[in-house]
C-alpha cells in the first residue's frame, strides 16, 4: 500500500502558521532518514560524491529549519547537532571529509554557517568544546580552497559570518571582504547580477546573489552599512522587473537552470520581508511569496513525503548533473521569512495582486515579458543566453519563448521531431533526423519590446530572428541565409494531452497548410504561417520531455530550403482556453517601432 503524505504537506500555505507547519512537515522524512550527518534521500547520483551527496541531503533542509527555530519554534535539532559533531569529526565514521577546490561540500556549509549566525544558542552552545573545534576547522576549509568565481562566493561569506557569531577565532575577515568585492563586480545594472563572468542572468538570480545579498545586509547592516544599503536597493530595484515573472496563480517563469529548487523561487520574496525592505507594498509582496507557494502544492513531494527530483513532476531528464536527491531542498531558502514574527506587515498584510503590465522589456536577462491576459499565462520572448555547461542549456535558455503555464520541453534523445521536442523554438536539419536550433547566439539585443538574435547552427548557415508579441499572439520572423539544403520546423507551445492515448483521444488536432493547431482540456496551442510555403503538423512529444506535465503535443510548421535567403514567419497563439477566440480572427505582423533593434523584413509586414 502506498503510504499517504501528511496533511501538513499538501495542506494550505497561505498564513505564517501554515507555512511553518509545512517546513516542519518538509523537515520530518527527511529527519527519519538522517544517518548521522547524512540525509540518503534517494538512489540516483551526481557529478560529486556519495558522502557529498549525503551532507546535500541534511544540509539544505537546514536553510528552513534554522529561520524556524529563530522564530521561536519548538524544534528537537538533537538529530542536527548529532549529525554536526559525526560529519565534521575526521575520526567519525560518517566524517564529511576535508573540502577540496570548487567542492560540492562548500555549498552545503553555507547552510551551517546561516544556523550559526542565526541561532548559535540552538546549533553551537550545545556542542561539546571538541565538537565545536571540529566544527570550525571544517567550515573554515572554505577560506582555504577556491570556490566557483559566481555566487559560490556567498557561501565563503555566510561561513564567515556564522563563524564571527560565535567567535571563533577562524573567521577570516579579509576573505569575506575579498569575495564580497567580487560578488558586487557581478552587478550589471537594473538590479541584476550576472552569475559569474558568464553573464547570465536568470530566475536563479533574485534568489541567489539578491537572497544571501539581503541575508547579509540584515545580519552584518552595523558593521558594513554601506554595501548592506548597495544590497537592499538592488533588491528592490530587482522586485520591479521581477514581480513581472508571475502570473495571476502564482506560477513564476521557468527559465534558465535549476528548475529543480522549485519553490526557491519564493526565496527572494521572504528575503524581502528578513531583510525589512519594502521593495513593493508589503500586501504585493506577501502576495507574490504567497501564491507561489500555493503554486506548489500537490506538485511538490512524493509518496514517501520527500521533494523528488523534477518541476511540475518527478524528472530526471530535466535535472542538471549538479542534482542528487538532495538538491532540491534548497526550495527550503522560501522559509526565511519564518525568521520574523506575525507582527511583521509582510505577514500582517493581505495578499495583494501584483502589478501588471502588458509588456515590459528587461534588457539585463534579455527577455521581453508579455502578461497575456486573454490567455491568462505570462510568457517571455528571450534573446537567448550561453547555457552549453549545463544539461539542456540550450532548451534552457535558447529557446525562442518560455511561459508560465506551457513551460518548456527538453529532448529526451537526439533522434526524430517527438524526441527532440521542439516547442517555442525553431530548429533545422539536413536529413530531417538530427535537428539543431538556437544556441549561444552571436548577437542579441532586446529593445522596445522587440527581440532580435543573429546565430549560426552551422558555419554556412547564419539566421537572424525577430520576436515581438501582438498580445494574445506572438510573431516570429526568421531571416535565414543558407549555403546548404535545409528541413525546418518550427514549434507552437507545447500542450498538456493528458488522458491522450494511442486507443483515446480526448482533444482535437489540426493541421493544414500553414497553419498547426491543438486543442486539449488543458487549453490551446497553435501556430499559423504568415510568409507561405510551410505545411502545419501535429506532433505527440516523447514522454517526460516537458518540465510541467509528462505528456504534451507541439503544433508546427514544416518546410525545406534550397541554398539562398529566405524568409520564414508565423504567429503564435496560446491559450488556457480550449477555444481562444482570437484563433478565429486573421492575423498579421505589426511590428513596433524600435531605435535599437534592427528593422525585420518589409515583406512579411502588414
Amino acid at each position: 500500500m502506498v503510504p499517504l503524505v501528511a496533511p501538513e504537506l499538501t495542506g494550505p500555505r497561505t498564513t505564517r502558521d501554515e507555512v511553518a507547519s509545512f517546513a516542519t512537515a518538509l523537515w520530518e522524512p527527511v529527519r527519519q532518514r538522517l544517518d548521522g550527518g547524512q540525509a540518503h534521500l534517494g538512489g540516483t547520483g551526481a557529478h560529486f560524491d556519495d558522502v557529498a551527496a549525503g551532507l546535500e541531503g541534511f544540509a539544505r533542509p537546514l536553510w528552513g529549519l534554522m529561520p524556524l527555530v529563530a522564530g521561536g519554534a519548538d524544534i528537537d535539532l538533537d538529530p542536527v547537532l548529532a549529525g554536526l559533531a559525526s560529519g565534521s569529526d575526521p575520526a567519525s565514521p560518517g566524517y564529511w571529509g576535508l573540502a577540496g577546490d570548487r567542492d560540492q561540500r562548500l555549498v552545503e556549509m553555507a547552510a551551517l554557517g546561516l544556523g550559526l549566525a542565526m541561532v548559535p544558542e540552538r546549533l553551537w552552545d550545545p556542542l561539546p568544546p571538541q565538537a565545536r573545534d571540529h566544527l570550525a576547522d571544517w567550515l573554515a576549509r572554505i577560506n582555504a580552497v577556491d570556490c566557483n568565481d559566481n555566487n559560490w562566493l556567498f557561501f565563503r561569506v555566510l561561513v564567515n559570518l556564522g563563524l564571527g557569531r560565535v567567535g571563533s577565532p577562524l573567521q577570516d575577515a579579509g576573505a569575506t571582504a575579498a569575495a564580497l568585492d567580487r560578488l558586487e563586480s557581478f552587478y550589471l545594472g537594473d538590479g541584476w547580477y550576472a552569475d559569474g563572468p558568464s553573464g547570465r542572468c536568470d530566475h536563479y538570480v533574485p534568489w541567489a546573489f539578491h537572497f544571501y545579498g539581503l541575508i547579509y545586509a540584515r545580519l552584518a547592516g552595523e558593521t558594513d552599512p554601506g554595501r548592506a544599503q548597495r544590497f537592499r536597493e538592488r533588491a528592490a530595484v530587482a522586485a520591479t522587473d521581477l514581480a513581472h515573472w508571475y502570473d495571476d496563480d502564482g506560477a513564476t517563469l521557468p527559465y534558465g537552470r535549476s528548475l529543480t529548487y522549485r519553490f526557491a523561487a519564493a526565496a527572494f520574496w521572504g528575503a524581502l520581508a528578513f531583510a525589512d525592505v519594502e521593495a513593493l507594498p508589503w500586501p504585493q509582496v506577501r502576495g507574490l511569496y504567497t501564491r507561489q507557494l500555493e503554486w506548489w502544492r500537490g506538485r511538490d513531494v512524493d509518496d514517501r513525503g520527500v521533494l523528488p527530483i523534477g518541476y511540475g513532476y518527478p524528472n530526471q531528464l530535466m535535472a542538471e548533473t549538479y542534482n542528487s536527491p538532495g538538491s532540491p531542498y534548497w526550495a527550503a531558502k522560501a522559509f526565511l521569512p519564518l525568521a520574523v514574527g506575525d507582527e511583521h506587515p509582510f505577514w500582517a498584510s493581505t495578499p495583494a495582486p501584483a502589478p501588471r503590465e502588458p509588456v515590459r522589456t528587461q534588457q539585463r536577462p534579455l527577455l521581453v515579458l508579455c502578461d497575456d491576459r486573454a490567455g491568462e499565462h505570462v510568457f517571455a520572448l528571450a534573446g537567448g543566453q550561453d547555457g552549453d555547461q549545463f544539461r539542456h542549456g540550450p532548451e534552457k535558455y535558447d529557446k525562442l519563448a518560455y511561459s508560465t503555464v506551457f513551460g518548456v520541453s527538453v529532448p529526451s534523445s537526439g533522434n526524430g521531431l517527438a524526441e527532440q521536442a521542439a516547442d517555442s523554438t525553431l530548429v533545422l536539419s539536413e536529413d530531417g533526423l538530427h535537428w539543431r536550433g538556437r544556441r549561444a547566439p552571436l548577437e542579441s539585443r532586446v529593445g522596445d519590446g522587440m527581440v532580435w538574435t543573429r546565430w549560426q547552427p552551422w558555419p554556412d548557415v547564419e539566421i537572424e530572428t525577430w520576436l515581438w508579441p501582438q498580445l494574445p499572439w506572438h510573431v516570429r520572423v526568421h531571416r535565414i541565409r543558407t549555403d546548404r539544403a535545409l528541413h525546418t520546423a518550427e514549434g507552437g507551445w507545447a500542450l498538456d494531452r493528458t488522458g491522450d492515448t494511442v486507443a483515446t483521444t480526448v482533444g482535437a488536432r489540426t493541421a493544414t497548410a500553414g497553419e498547426a493547431s491543438a486543442s486539449y482540456p488543458a487549453g490551446f496551442s497553435g501556430l499559423r504561417d504568415l510568409a507561405g510555403g510551410r505545411a502545419g503538423e501535429v506532433v505527440r512529444a516523447a514522454p517526460n520531455t516537458n518540465l510541467l506535465v509528462p505528456r504534451t503535443v507541439v503544433p508546427m510548421l514544416r518546410g525545406t530550403l534550397e541554398p539562398g535567403t529566405h524568409v520564414l514567419a508565423c504567429a503564435v497563439l496560446g491559450s488556457r482556453r480550449p477555444d481562444p477566440a482570437a484563433w478565429q480572427e486573421p492575423v498579421t505582423a505589426v511590428a513596433p517601432a524600435s531605435r535599437t533593434v534592427p528593422a525585420p523584413p518589409r515583406e512579411v509586414l502588414a
